[in-house]
């Protein structure tokens, strides 16, 4: 018998504790919003991203995984400089063709028939 009231004494007990710890102590303020968590370190917008740039971002952790928005907006950055820096390394590639070829035409020797 003394067993079964301490028990019931115990449970009104914990039952107390958590209204109040739920309840807020008597407050009636609700708890405030938590703010969204947002990626701390975006890519640089006013240079280009380098190597140390990419090693150095991060995401912040959202409920499932990242936050899309997060990863999407950087993808798409990468994505842009990178095809940027292709279209440059394309007509780089195209001007040192042009321009070996050119100075293997200037230092073709002459035919036999040709007259320089």
């Amino acid at each position: 018998m003394f067993m079964f009231l301490f028990l019931v004494v115990a449970l009104a007990v914990v039952v107390a504790a958590v209204t109040l710890a739920v309840v807020g102590g008597g407050e009636n303020a609700a708890l405030p919003e938590a703010p969204a968590e947002r990626l701390q370190d975006p890519l640089p917008a006013d240079r280009p991203v380098n190597r140390a740039d990419v090693e150095a971002l991060r995401f912040p952790v959202a409920v499932r995984g990242y936050r899309m928005v997060d990863v999407d907006d950087a993808l798409s950055r990468l994505s842009a400089e990178i095809a940027e820096r292709d279209a440059r390394i394309a007509d780089l590639e195209s001007a040192l063709a042009g321009a070996r070829a050119a100075t293997m035409t200037s230092l073709r020797k002459p035919e036999e028939g040709e007259h320089q």
